[in-house]
């Protein structure tokens, strides 16, 4: 009876012992492939290298947290989900970042999001983007959140029109249209009341349209 016993403990530990090894240590369950999900315009392959994951690398022990650092390093992405899909896959679900305007800076053109932080560097800026002229371009400054929350807020048909936006203030911002005239758009509250009359006040022929108390508009 005990050598039974014995036998079958020394069986079980054999089998914990290999599975352990084929888990944790061996290359059967490594990692055979990288899925990416989620990207637009950041290529995988890009994604791939920024997670470098070895080839057989037992996916039970990647570190999910440094893989994931990892890939929030490039810029253009704004979360990354990192999964084991057993028994040889790491998948990485990507949300990226999708630029609202561009920032003059350094002769260059510098792409923000929708929380005020850089993208990407480019030569030229991409003409479907209006322009941001701010003192301290930057998340963490109000006039720069201000003014791109009125972006975010405006409707692509006005979108199209505004070939500039200046903000000195979260109270002080106003647009450059594409046929030079000039919108006072003030602050970022009551942005569908402002679309509302601005709408309205463009098939009217003025130099600038001050829209900043929607209730009480003006023209020069």
């Amino acid at each position: 009876m005990k050598a039974r016993q014995a036998f079958v403990a020394l069986l079980t530990a054999c089998v914990v012992g290999t599975t352990v090894w084929l888990v944790f240590f061996s290359s059967v369950l490594g990692v055979r492939s990288v899925e990416i999900v989620g990207n637009l315009t950041v290529p995988a392959d890009q994604i791939k290298r920024q997670a470098a994951v070895a080839d057989l690398h037992p996916l039970a022990t990647v570190d999910l947290g440094e893989v994931q650092g990892r890939v929030l390093e490039i810029r253009q992405l704004a979360s990354a989900k990192v999964e084991r899909a057993w028994p040889s896959t790491l998948k990485i679900e990507v949300v990226e970042r999708k630029p609202v305007a561009v920032v003059p800076y350094g002769g260059k053109a510098a792409l923000i999001d929708r929380k005020g932080f850089v993208t990407e560097m480019r030569e030229v800026a991409p003409p479907q983007l209006p322009v941001l002229r701010v003192d301290r371009p930057g998340p963490a400054d109000p006039t720069t959140v201000a003014a791109i929350k009125v972006i975010g807020g405006l409707p692509d048909s006005l979108l199209a029109r505004i070939d500039e936006v200046r903000a000195t203030s979260p109270e002080g911002i106003s647009f450059r249209l594409t046929n030079g005239r000039t919108v006072v758009w003030g602050g970022a509250d009551r942005g569908a009341d402002k679309v509302r009359v601005l709408q309205a006040l463009l098939r009217r022929t003025a130099t600038v349209y001050d829209v900043s108390s929607p209730d009480v508009v003006s023209m020069k």
